[in-house]
């Protein structure tokens, strides 16, 4: 029995490593222990060493400076070159504040880069470099062909810049998570991919990258408590690319705002919330606390108290969660309120007339 447990150890080795050559086994077969020469091929089909070489010189360490300070950093990749610039994608929160940016390349050189534009809701922003400087350009894939148990990587700085150009590898462990972000006070919801590979800090604006070497998600979130470990979030790259024109010239995203103030239906107890009788059987929804004076939610037909539980059909969990379905369609699209007033359900026709910044 020993001796099948050294040969199989060995074995497991020579996969591990991936190598080629001479081995040498016990002879089970005699009680000498002697060692039996046998000549073995022997490769590992586990190395994505190929695959990192077709997106890593693309990788930067995205570096926010603050009057004249290092105030933090993160990574970034790029996408795109023309003859004038290359363009890398990041996310906002690691340009958010800066009076400078300057980006590290995976050859060392520290350059200047311009923001050209930025999301906040979407977490993405995009910078520029000289396209003399651009080492390579990434390669992008297709989220939507991706499955639950495939491997992915990740290129990125955790920790500290001394660590830059670490690469990470796991598995999809989810699609189409809807995850809630809190930024700023304000709580809102992102689509995201679920991995289990590892995301540290410096990590968020990395690419993550299938086996065939191309980007299907930019890191962004990491859910952080300290009993939960290996749950990592990207953005899918279709959700950048989709506002990417707007982005590259600085134009603002329009989303449209409805006029009102809600509370989530859950919240309601710690509120003191009691002028406000809630059937048993609603579960969730929001409810409206107030709505402004010609607004689009005031030309709905929407009165303090109504408590919306639906929006085309999907029922609605939270603020959050209302304000992610609402933010799919764009200024101009109608949209339909399922309601509960005094105990009866009625439905509404919501138009978006009106976006983020518009003054009623």
């Amino acid at each position: 029995m020993r001796e099948r447990i050294v040969n199989v150890i060995v074995i497991l080795i020579v996969l591990a490593l991936g190598v080629t050559g001479t081995l040498y086994f016990l002879d089970n077969d005699s009680n000498s222990g002697s060692l039996v020469k046998k000549d073995v091929t022997i490769t590992s089909n586990d190395s994505i060493n190929e695959s990192i070489d077709k997106v890593y010189d693309s990788v930067v360490v995205v570096n926010n400076y603050q009057n004249s300070r290092l105030a933090g950093y993160g990574s970034g990749f790029v996408y795109k070159k023309d003859n004038k610039y290359g363009y890398i994608l990041t996310n906002n929160h690691v340009v958010e504040n800066a009076s400078e940016i300057k980006v590290t390349l995976s050859s060392g050189e520290e350059i200047d880069a311009k923001v050209l534009g930025t999301d906040e809701y979407m977490d993405i922003a995009v910078l520029r470099i000289d396209a003399d400087k651009v080492l390579q350009v990434a390669e992008l894939g297709d989220s939507t062909e991706a499955k639950i148990g495939d491997t992915i990587f990740t290129v990125g700085t955790p920790v500290s810049t001394d660590y830059a150009g670490t690469v990470t590898k796991g598995i999809i462990s989810g699609e189409n998570r809807e995850i809630t972000v809190t930024n700023n006070g304000s709580s809102y919801m992102m689509e995201a991919i679920q991995i289990d590979a590892s995301i540290n800090p410096g990590n968020s604006g990395g690419p993550l990258v299938n086996i065939n070497g191309e980007v299907i998600g930019i890191n962004s979130v990491k859910l952080v408590e300290s009993s939960i470990e290996g749950m990592g979030f990207a953005i899918p790259i279709e959700v950048a690319m989709s506002q990417i024109d707007k982005l590259e010239s600085g134009k603002a995203i329009e989303r449209p705002v409805i006029g009102v103030a809600l509370y989530d239906l859950d919240s309601l107890p710690l509120l003191g919330y009691s002028d406000l009788r809630i059937d048993d059987s609603i579960k969730s929804g929001v409810v409206v606390d107030s709505v402004e004076s010609g607004s689009d939610a005031e030309k709905a037909g929407l009165q303090r108290n109504d408590i919306i539980t639906k929006v085309d059909g999907t029922e609605i969990k939270n603020a959050a969660h209302l304000k992610y379905l609402l933010y799919k369609h764009n200024i101009g699209d109608s949209v339909k309120l399922t309601i509960v007033r005094n105990g009866n359900e009625k439905e509404l026709t919501l138009k978006l007339t009106q976006q983020i910044g518009d003054s009623n």
